[in-house]
């Protein structure tokens, strides 16, 4: 089976999270929550363990992915603080920042998405069935990666229009991916301190903000509530890990 054909389901596995999104604006700290909860799933139960493993197929002590780790919530975090300064004296510049970072942390999202089509097309490398069943833990998670990425757009005051064209970006970025393995490999070592960065970086996303974010859009009334959807956000993402494992 051609990993193309497979990356193909990936783009409606995306699309239709996207939509979701849109659907459920008027709830948006509510998505948000949620989606909070998936993004700390997913670096807790797939990228860091991932990582781990392999350091340990290749006798390393796990050290690589946690400076890798902090590596890259440090640097997400200084690109939104010093490249993207907050002006509060003038209307039209806080937004146009806050824009601007919504378009940083999604283009962060899509990266990661390349790399989930990179992840198909390389597991395919290995075996066919190595690589279906890689396909359908992308496929599946995919539904999130849309849900995340135009619930970022829309916190940073897109429009839908906007969302919809990041959301379409999303979309194709792991065909992309899945079709560049066919003209390369990537080595085993290249892989420990890249799924620790991407770690990083959805650590600071889900955790730095989105989560207070949605916490001061809601209110008090709604804390219990925000909470209790980041815990299913992480039961989610913790049940396709376990069953795509």
């Amino acid at each position: 089976m051609n990993p193309l054909w497979l990356s193909l389901a990936t783009l409606l596995s995306t699309t239709a999270g996207g939509l979701c999104a849109l659907r459920l604006r008027e709830r948006l700290h509510l998505v948000l929550g949620f989606t909070a909860g998936v993004l700390l799933g997913v670096v807790a139960f797939d990228l860091l363990p991932e990582s781990l493993e392999q350091s340990r197929r290749l006798n390393g002590d796990g050290q690589a992915t946690v400076v890798a780790l902090v590596a890259g919530f440090l640097l997400l975090h200084g690109l939104k603080k010093f490249v993207l300064p907050r002006h509060t004296h003038r209307a039209h510049d806080s937004l146009h920042d806050r824009r601007a970072a919504g378009v940083l942390q999604s283009l962060v999202l899509v990266g990661h998405s390349v790399m989930d089509g990179v992840g198909i097309g390389l597991a395919f490398q290995v075996s066919p069935a190595v690589g279906v069943t890689v396909a359908i833990a992308v496929i599946a998670h995919d539904f999130c990666d849309g849900l995340n990425t135009v619930s970022l757009m829309l916190l940073h005051r897109h429009s839908a229009r906007g969302a919809l064209r990041m959301l379409a970006l999303d979309a194709v970025a792991p065909v992309l991916g899945a079709a560049s393995t066919l003209a390369f490999s990537v080595p085993p070592g290249v892989l420990v301190p890249y799924l620790g960065l991407f770690a990083g970086f959805l650590l600071y996303i889900g955790a730095a903000d989105i989560l207070p974010q949605a916490h001061s859009h809601a209110g008090p009334a709604a804390a219990t509530s925000l909470v209790g959807l980041t815990v299913l956000g992480l039961a989610f993402a913790y049940g396709l890990m376990r069953v795509a494992g």
